[in-house]
């Protein structure tokens, strides 16, 4: 069975690990260091890393974790990242054989041009999209792609579990 562990990074920052008892995937390393501790005290084999968006505080630990191994690094199409290996957008589909998980990539830009989520297994990796009571800060895109980008994401089935990338949730509260 999938389990899906947050692990925490810098302030706010979530690096979503997917995982079973041997292998593991992770959303969004913005930083290195917490994967290893983490697949290292775990017994895990990193397989696969997926991308949102290409903010360092996103994607800064990719390099060093895929240093000198082969694992694939999906992430958006025109989307500086770094090692990135399989550039996805809407309509694709990526699999993690690993895991037994396949998810569908969805485009939402307005945070960033490019930005994608991952969508599969119930779940939805949105990165900076879509938040617990908020949205991302349309930094690169625009309100009307970031409104669109709601929209598609609104249309998700309600049972949809949602895993975004920071813990934002009392501060949009407020």
């Amino acid at each position: 069975m999938l389990e899906i562990v947050p692990l925490p990074a810098f302030q706010d920052n979530y690096i979503w690990t997917l995982r079973d008892g041997r292998h593991a995937a992770v959303v969004d390393p913005g930083e290195a260091r917490p994967v290893q501790e983490y697949l290292a005290r775990e017994g895990l084999s990193l397989v696969a890393i997926l991308a949102t968006h290409h903010h360092p505080d996103h994607v800064g630990g990719i390099a060093e974790l895929a240093k000198g191994k082969d694992i694939p690094v999906f992430g958006p199409k025109g989307e500086p990242i770094p090692a990135l290996t399989h550039p996805v957008g809407q309509g694709d589909t990526i699999e993690i054989r690993e895991l037994a998980a396949a998810f569908s990539v969805l485009d939402i830009p307005g945070h960033t041009r490019a930005h994608v989520a991952y969508y599969g297994l119930g779940s939805l990796f949105c990165g900076d999209t879509l938040f617990a009571c908020g949205c991302g800060r349309v930094f690169e895109g625009t309100a009307a792609q970031m409104l669109d980008s709601l929209s598609k994401l609104a249309a998700l089935p309600d049972a949809t579990k949602v895993y975004c990338g920071h813990e934002y949730t009392l501060a949009n509260i407020r």
